[in-house]
This record gives structure tokens, C-alpha cells and sequence, in this order.
């Protein structure tokens, strides 16, 4: 992938098989649970709790079992716009036979980003997805208090040192991968592009050169393998189940462990290593003085890289197609980055020059709020929980949408569905609620990536901006694609023409 035309076809086709796809499998989906999961059926109208004196959320009548599923498949942020409207800042509904509670507004969702995980649990909701793709003992596959643990090891590869080593690393590689695009213009598949050098980059920043090394096109398509097992298919059925789908997901895994572990003796028997995100996991120990064996390490590992791949990927994306539709703020990204770095894109940036680069810095975070990769972040509730008046019975999916929170019209005036990097020149001023700004999530849930995702994508505007002017191709400009589970960009094509 990293070095040919022909790996980049690969990925492109894997991607766009991955999205076709998906709406035919959500639709297959809720015919079987329809067919064999009836006993599902009484959780439609909340059973018990709506039968007590307790005061439920508002509940969203719908279909028997199906509930909302298809008018929050088609269009779930105006689905959830018009829930607000009509029934404010908490609301219920089904989906094939499972209660979603949803928290709108910083208030609101206060009550699941302050939550403890024995109230409101994460790996019920998320270890379907990542244990078969991680592996076991990592992640959502342990109890939360190790996960913790294994989440501080993570911070302590993830700090400034490091990132003023990564700079210089994301410029080559980004470097490199340009020299594919035609020298003068031409057409590109952005998001291809994007997911292309979200891997190549994080990969040659996180994981080391030994494993770097060996990124080619046969361990690119085993990592679009292995990411296939983010799907619908795989949050609503057990993992043993032979889809063909997880049949490929788990020989991924298998291989690519493989990978790791020559990677991981290597990486040991060396006298004189990195002192990288990999040296990291071999050698910090959890409290209790046990070092992290090899399938961890190679889990966190693969945690690393596909963890933000989406959500990178994705922003880099839609960042791109918002400059190339507003030619005016992307010639004022142009000369900022002129001011900064000076006109040779080759010279070496560092980690200084980005941070400086504070309307570039402006609208990521712009992007980030119109167009955040996650729509919802879930819990299971373990217990009741008490919003104002209302009580959320044990066994709701609670939720909260940053999309939604981040384009509610009293929070984000004027003009909240507009791009406005502007708006953030004055942070306190644009959002001063806590939880009206959550596209990493917020208080202990926050994600732990942000500030690598930031020096990662600012690194690769930098090249891209200084090297080419991107356009919209006869005025296009991508909807949102919602039959995947992130919110990619529809048909990304991009224009280019390099810069004189």
C-alpha cells in the first residue's frame, strides 16, 4: 500500500464494498432478529417500567419489534433533531427489540459523560466490536479498572516528545504517498486517500519500524479484514456466528498477531531500541509489576492503529472537501501555512510550526463539530438513573450524539449549521457549556488519541495544502453516508491542481 498504485485500488475497493454492503446487511439483519429473537418482543413498550409508578423518559411509539429502525436508519441526526423539538432533552425509543434513551444538550448529557462504569457500562455496548478485533485481555475484553490501567500506558507514549518525533515522520510519509498523485492535476477519491494515510502514518509513528516495515499490500488488505468487523452485522450478532464477513475478520487476526509477534522478539532481543509507543507497551508494568505479555502488547497494537482509523480518516475527509468548497478560507490556510513553514513543502516541519498554525487548528476543530465520525456514544445502564424528574430504568442503551449536541441552534449561534472556523477564536464565547463541544467525549471518557489525532491531521493538511489546491468537482459537494456506522463522506471525489 505504501508504495504502488495498485495498493491503493485495493483499499478503495475494499472500502467501497464495505459501504455498498452495509445497508443490504442491516436490512438481512432485522429479518432474522424479526424471525428468531420474538422473546425481544415484550421490551417494546419498556415492559414493567412504563406499568410502574416510576416516570419514564418520553417513549416514541413504532412498529412491533422494528420500533424506529428504519426512519433513524434513513436519516438518524434529523431523526434526532425532530425528537428534540418534539419532546426535549430526553426521550425513548425501540430499535429490533432493544430501548435507546438519548441525552440531548450539555445538560443532559452530563449524566453519561460523569457517570462511573458500574452506572452506565461501555464494554456491554463495545466489546462485541473490539474483543474479535483487538483480541482477548485488551480493551473492553477486561475489567474496566485493567482497561484503565493499560489506557494511562497508552498516555504515557502519547506526550509531547513523542509527538515533536512524529511530525517529521507523518510529513514523509505524507510525502511519499503524494508522489502517486499526477504532478499537475488531476481527480482522487479523498477518503481513499485519507484511510490510505491515516494507516501509513500511524502505523510508522505507533508501532515502530520493525512493524512499519512490513505494511504492504497483502497486510493492507488484512487490515481492511480485520476492520470489516466494525459493522452493523457485528454489534448485533455473537462473534461465533459463521458470517463470512467475521470468517475473514478472525483469520485477520490471526495473521497480523503473527506480525506483531516477530515484530514484539524482535523488539526484545534488540540492545539498543526506539524509545517509541511500542517500546512503551513492551516495557511499562501494570501496578501489580507484570509487564504486558506479547498478546497484549500486539493487541494494543492493533487497538492502536484501527481504533482512529475512522475517525481520522473520516475528519482529514470532510476537512478537505470544507476548503475546497470555500476557496477564499482555504487561500487563507494557504498563506498561513506560507507564513509558518515557507513555500518549500519539502522542508521539515516540527512540532512548534504546527501548533502555530491556529486557523488550520480552527477548522478541524470546525469539522469536528459540524461533522463529528461518531453520531452516538452508548452505555448500558446498570442501575436507575435520574435525569430531573425522569428515571432510566437498568437495560436502556443511553446515548448521547455529539452531531446533535454540536448544532443545537442556542448553543452554537449564529447559523450553527454553517462552517465557521471563526466561531472558535473565541472558545469560551462559542460553546461555554461543558458538554455542547464532545467530539472525543468528555470527563473520564474522554478519548485518549485527541491530541495525537490533532498533530496527525494538521501534519498531513499542512503537505496537502501547501502542495495542492483542492476543488469541487463540478460543484459537488458529498451528503452524509449513513448506512455505515461512521458518518463517511458519499462519493468523495476531490479535484487538485498542484500549486505553482
Amino acid at each position: 500500500m505504501a508504495s504502488s498504485g495498485a495498493g491503493s485500488s485495493l483499499v478503495e475497493g475494499a472500502i467501497g464494498r464495505w459501504q455498498e454492503t452495509s445497508t443490504l446487511t442491516m436490512v438481512l439483519v432485522t429479518t432474522a432478529f424479526v424471525l428468531v429473537v420474538g422473546a425481544v418482543f415484550r421490551k417494546m413498550l419498556g415492559g414493567a417500567d412504563r406499568k410502574s409508578n416510576i416516570k419514564v423518559p418520553p417513549y416514541i411509539p413504532g412498529i412491533p419489534f422494528l420500533g424506529k429502525a428504519v426512519e433513524f436508519g434513513a436519516n438518524p441526526i434529523k431523526f434526532l433533531e425532530d425528537a428534540h423539538r418534539k419532546y426535549g432533552e430526553i426521550f425513548s425509543f425501540t430499535m429490533v427489540g432493544q430501548t435507546f434513551t438519548y441525552l440531548i444538550g450539555p445538560e443532559a448529557s452530563a449524566l453519561l459523560f460523569n457517570s462511573k462504569n458500574e452506572q452506565l457500562n461501555a464494554e456491554e455496548v463495545y466489546g462485541r466490536l473490539t474483543t474479535p478485533v483487538f483480541g482477548k485481555g485488551v480493551a473492553y475484553d477486561v475489567p474496566n479498572a485493567k482497561f484503565l490501567e493499560q489506557k494511562k500506558i497508552f498516555k504515557l507514549g502519547l506526550n509531547i516528545a513523542q509527538f515533536r518525533k512524529h511530525v517529521e515522520l507523518v510529513q514523509e510519509e505524507t510525502g511519499n504517498y503524494l508522489t502517486r498523485w499526477k504532478k499537475s492535476s488531476g481527480q482522487e477519491n479523498l477518503f481513499v486517500a485519507m484511510s490510505e494515510l491515516i494507516i501509513l502514518t500511524a502505523s510508522r509513528c505507533l508501532h515502530g519500524k520493525e512493524i512499519r516495515s512490513q505494511l504492504d499490500e497483502r497486510v493492507a488488505q488484512l487490515y481492511m479484514d480485520l476492520d470489516g468487523g466494525f459493522s452493523h452485522l457485528a454489534w448485533l450478532f455473537p462473534s461465533w456466528i459463521p458470517f463470512p464477513s467475521f470468517r475473514k475478520r478472525d483469520r485477520a487476526h490471526l495473521e497480523v498477531k503473527k506480525i506483531f509477534y516477530k515484530a514484539i522478539k524482535q523488539r526484545r532481543a534488540c540492545d539498543n531500541p526506539d524509545d517509541d509507543m511500542l517500546q512503551t507497551l513492551i516495557t511499562t508494568a501494570y501496578k501489580n509489576g507484570e509487564l504486558m505479555t506479547d498478546d497484549e502488547v500486539a493487541g494494543m497494537c492493533i487497538g492502536l492503529l484501527l481504533a482512529g482509523q475512522h475517525t481520522s480518516s473520516t475528519t482529514s475527509s470532510w476537512l478537505g472537501f470544507f476548503l475546497a468548497k470555500d476557496k477564499d478560507l482555504q487561500e487563507r490556510c494557504y498563506q498561513e501555512q506560507l507564513r509558518i513553514c515557507g513555500p518549500d513543502v519539502d522542508e521539515p516541519l516540527t512540532y512548534d510550526q504546527v501548533k502555530d498554525m491556529t486557523l488550520l487548528d480552527r477548522c478541524l476543530k470546525e469539522t469536528l463539530r459540524i461533522r463529528p465520525p461518531i453520531m452516538t456514544m452508548m452505555r448500558i445502564a446498570k442501575v436507575p438513573l435520574t435525569f430531573k424528574d425522569y428515571v432510566i430504568p437498568p437495560g436502556h442503551q443511553v446515548c448521547v450524539s455529539p452531531t446533535v449536541n454540536q448544532r443545537i441552534e442556542d448553543q452554537w449561534m449564529p447559523e450553527p449549521l454553517t462552517f465557521n472556523p471563526d466561531r472558535f477564536i473565541d472558545e469560551n464565547a462559542s460553546n461555554s457549556d461543558k458538554f455542547s463541544y464532545v467530539p472525543f467525549g468528555a470527563g473520564r471518557h474522554r478519548c485518549i488519541g485527541e491530541n495525537f489525532a490533532y498533530v496527525q491531521i494538521k501534519t498531513i493538511m499542512s503537505v496537502l495544502i501547501r502542495k495542492y489546491e483542492l476543488s469541487l468537482v463540478d460543484g459537488y459537494f458529498p451528503t452524509i453516508n449513513y448506512s455505515t456506522m461512521i458518518h463517511t463522506p458519499y462519493k468523495p471525489i476531490i479535484a487538485y491542481n498542484l500549486r505553482k
